[in-house]
């Protein structure tokens, strides 16, 4: 990304749609949590503290590119009960937000420090991506309630 401008616009748009997504899976975390899924829950509670680093890394280099910060506002987020519905949301969520973070990852190569926070943003989430199709396949080799009684 050789323009300033647009590598803010980028940073701020995961700043943005990041701080979102940990909100959602603290939330997750706390619903899976409630319906005693203990393992599904510090999943989740740990995956939204990875994001909010993330965003803090985010902040902090618009910040160093002399950008201002905004509190942006985003539409409602999907929330689940079911946590096979979720894991299935969510996966999708990964695939959709790693097709454009690998496209703007490229672009940033020529300014070292933002790729690489978009670099291991992008690892974190295909980690998470990968989780999310070992767990699917799990749940289609042992069935659901097996999955979900592993969870509790």
């Amino acid at each position: 990304m050789a323009n300033r401008e647009k590598t803010i616009q980028t940073l701020q748009a995961i700043v943005t749609g990041l701080s979102q997504q940990a909100n959602g899976h603290a939330i997750q975390s706390r619903i899976f949590a409630s319906k005693g899924f203990t393992k599904l829950a510090e999943k989740y509670a740990e995956h939204a503290t990875e994001e909010r680093g993330n965003v803090n890394k985010c902040i902090d280099r618009i910040l160093d590119l002399g950008g201002e910060v905004k509190l942006e506002n985003m539409p409602e987020g999907k929330v689940c009960t079911n946590p096979i519905d979720w894991i299935k949301y969510d996966l999708q969520v990964s695939k959709d937000g790693l097709a454009w973070l690998k496209e703007v990852t490229e672009e940033a190569r020529d300014d070292y420090a933002t790729f690489e926070i978009l670099r291991d943003y992008y690892v974190d989430e295909e980690e998470d991506m990968y989780w999310a199709e070992q767990e699917l396949e799990l749940i289609e080799c042992i069935g659901s309630q097996n999955w979900i009684l592993q969870q509790l």
